[in-house]
Order: C-alpha cells, then structure tokens, then sequence
C-alpha cells in the first residue's frame, strides 16, 4: 500500500509550483523590460552626421544619459545645440568626469541629428578643448 498524500494537499503543491513560476517569470519580464524600452535611438538620424564648433554652456552629469549644451556660431546668430551621451558610469569607464568640459571651453563634437530638426543630437564623437579626441564610446547606444 502506497502512502499517498490526500488530495486537498497535492493540489496545493501543484498550485505553490505553478505560482512559484509565474513569479519567476513576472520578475523576469518586468526587470528585462526597462532595458529594451529605455534605449531607442530611434529620434536620431544616423546616416547624416553633423560636426558642430564652439563653446560649451553646460555639461550635465546626469542619470540616465550626460549632456553636452554647446553654442555655436551660424549665419550671424548664436544657437544652442543639446548634445545626448551615454550614462555617466559609461563614461566613467572612459576616463570622463564631471569636470571634463567646463563652460567656455571650445570643442567639436559629431552628433547625429535628431530627425525633427530641433538643434540636438547624439554624441558620436569630438576633440576636446586640449585638442585630444574625444571617447567615441561616450555615446549613448544600446548596450548588448
């Protein structure tokens, strides 16, 4: 004679594993999820690229992506371009810091522009105002 539990109690199991799964899972999804969503460069237009030159106003250190205000000369006026890059543990990594670029400092940086024409885009790469090249690894792109 076998020992058998009763039936009240194996259903039970059989419930606690199943829900066991569907945690796991949700967790799963819901952890994945932010990293497929947050990345989309889809706004930038990267088969046409732009090199702008002048003074940087302002470079935020700032989570989830650092920025790069910089001003620049054109046909007679002063606009202000808003330079995306990657996050600042990225660029950490690449030997940036806070103090990297302080205002008035004269840089070049490529940028691909953003589609709607509103003048920003995504760091792609620059020289700095010692005249050394910038990381091209700064920007922000999907990580794999």
């Amino acid at each position: 004679m076998k020992n058998r539990l009763p039936k009240a109690f194996s259903n039970f199991a059989l419930l606690a594993i199943s829900s066991r799964k569907v945690l796991l899972s949700m967790t799963v999804l819901f952890i994945a999820m932010p990293c497929v969503a947050h990345h989309s460069t889809a706004m930038f237009d990267d088969k046409k690229p732009v090199t702008l030159q002048g003074a940087v106003k302002l470079f935020q250190w700032t989570n989830p992506h650092c920025w790069i205000q910089v001003l620049v000369h054109s046909q007679g006026s002063l606009n202000e371009w808003s330079v995306e890059m990657g996050a600042p543990s990225q660029l950490y990594r690449k030997g940036w810091r806070p103090a990297t670029l302080r205002p008035g400092d004269k840089v070049t940086v490529v940028i691909h522009p953003t589609k709607d024409g509103t003048k920003g885009g995504q760091f792609v790469s620059g020289i700095g105002p010692n005249g050394e090249a910038f990381e091209p690894d700064a920007a922000a792109r999907p990580q794999p």
